[in-house]
């Protein structure tokens, strides 16, 4: 009992002898420093009281992540912990609309036109190109409005379009000057109108079929295609009538000239393949045949 009493099989060190002599196995906080790069402090003595356990700041180590270190602690210069694609920070972005249509030369409401071809052209050069390079006149002016030509010249067409039929021109020269000259004026309001409807239809044909000119340009260049691809035939009516067998012939030549006028010019208006083009002048082509030249041919 007495050796049982004074530790018999026990070791009788004190603790702070143990902690001298017996060597102590590593532990996981020996070598490399944990967290930062400080080691842990040491056990408190068995003396003393229970210590609270203090973590070690942050002093630029490498075990732990930015989003939970110092937030007194300054990253060096040239980095930051906290910018955007960093672990723990995510970057905002926004899509536009333009990225999700691209672009290419599908319709965009809103957008910009492209610009135009080339230079507009005087008239004179407007009306020379028309007859002799018309593929590159239409393209041309593609996006140029030609009002004052296509006016002037299909008003100046119609008042001498009632002279190339036989029975108004009968009629026009029997009558008094007073009623002469407004039936003459007439004709030439009547040629004018025609001419803003039926272009206005063909370019509602054009768009309907994929085209992508704009409305102005398309009405007037159809005018002046209507007035200028008519004159050969307009100007031997006039003195030879309509009865006439060359006028007959002119009539149908530049009726299949117009056509090809028209071909031509919806074509690069609208970027449109000739059938296509052709198909929506057809309606014009039409009115131009039975207004004027079925009363000749």
């Amino acid at each position: 009992m007495a050796g049982f009493r004074i530790g018999r099989g026990r070791d009788n060190r004190t603790p702070q002898q143990q902690q001298a002599q017996a060597p102590r196995a590593p532990g996981p906080y020996q070598g490399t420093p944990p967290y930062g790069g400080q080691q842990p402090a040491p056990w408190p003595p068995a003396s003393g009281g229970p210590q609270p356990y203090q973590q070690p700041r942050n002093q630029g180590g490498y075990g732990e992540p930015e989003y939970f270190g110092d937030p007194h602690h300054h990253a060096p210069q040239g980095h930051d912990p906290y910018a955007a694609n960093n672990p723990g920070h995510t970057q905002a972005f926004s899509v536009r609309d333009d990225d999700v249509y691209g672009d290419g030369a599908t319709y965009r409401a809103g957008s910009a036109p492209a610009a135009p071809s080339g230079p507009r052209l005087h008239w004179k050069q407007l009306l020379s190109g028309i007859v002799l390079r018309p593929g590159p006149t239409f393209f041309q002016m593609r996006d140029y409005p030609v009002w004052g030509p296509a006016l002037a010249v299909t008003f100046l067409y119609g008042l001498l379009a009632i002279f190339g039929l036989d029975e108004p021109r009968d009629e026009v020269i029997s009558a008094t000057l007073s009623n002469a000259v407004p039936a003459v004026l007439m004709a030439g309001v009547v040629f004018v109108v025609s001419g803003l409807l039926l272009g206005a239809v063909t370019h509602t044909l054009a768009r309907q079929f994929g085209g992508t000119g704009s409305w102005q340009p398309t009405v007037g260049l159809s005018m002046l295609v209507m007035c200028i691809s008519d004159t050969p035939r307009l100007v031997f009516a006039v003195f030879l009538g309509g009865e006439n067998s060359l006028v007959q012939v002119l009539g149908w030549a530049t009726w299949v000239a117009a056509g090809a006028l028209f071909t031509s010019m919806v074509s690069k208006s609208h970027d449109l393949p000739w059938p296509k083009a052709l198909g929506a002048s057809a309606i014009q082509l039409i009115a131009l045949l039975s207004i004027i030249k079925l009363g000749t041919v």
